[in-house]
């Protein structure tokens, strides 16, 4: 017998965001995003002055298919959820063992992302 996971209304399925970033599934990623979501990415190449902002699921998807197309493993780790937010880090590795180490906050509305700011940091 299965067991029944509870969730109250309008937050986020944890699991499910678990499962679609561990197995790469795009559509799955991008169902749990607003139609109207914001991410912005912080990094060496684009840096909090200059963050990489997609807005809107279309520029959103476009950036989750581009990233699940690489060949790496992903982990999800360390959540935390509260009353509308969810943060989490995102640990992936690439076939020749280069690491990326991502620190997540998600503000959630409605059982969707709303906004995601991610900061990463990449092996040299």
């Amino acid at each position: 017998m299965s067991e029944q996971r509870e969730k109250a209304p309008g937050t986020l399925d944890l699991e499910a965001l678990r499962r679609a970033i561990e197995g790469r599934d795009t559509e799955a990623l991008i169902a749990l995003y607003a139609d109207d979501a914001e991410l912005r990415v912080v990094n060496k190449d684009t840096p909090p002055s200059r963050p990489f902002v997609m807005r809107g699921r279309d520029e959103i998807s476009a950036y989750l298919r581009d990233v699940c197309s690489r060949e790496m493993a992903h982990r999800l780790e360390d959540p935390v959820v509260g009353e509308g937010r969810v943060a989490f880090n995102e640990a992936c590795e690439y076939p020749d063992g280069t690491r990326v180490l991502a620190a997540a906050t998600l503000e959630v509305r409605g059982g969707r992302i709303r906004r995601q700011v991610n900061v990463e940091a990449w092996d040299e």
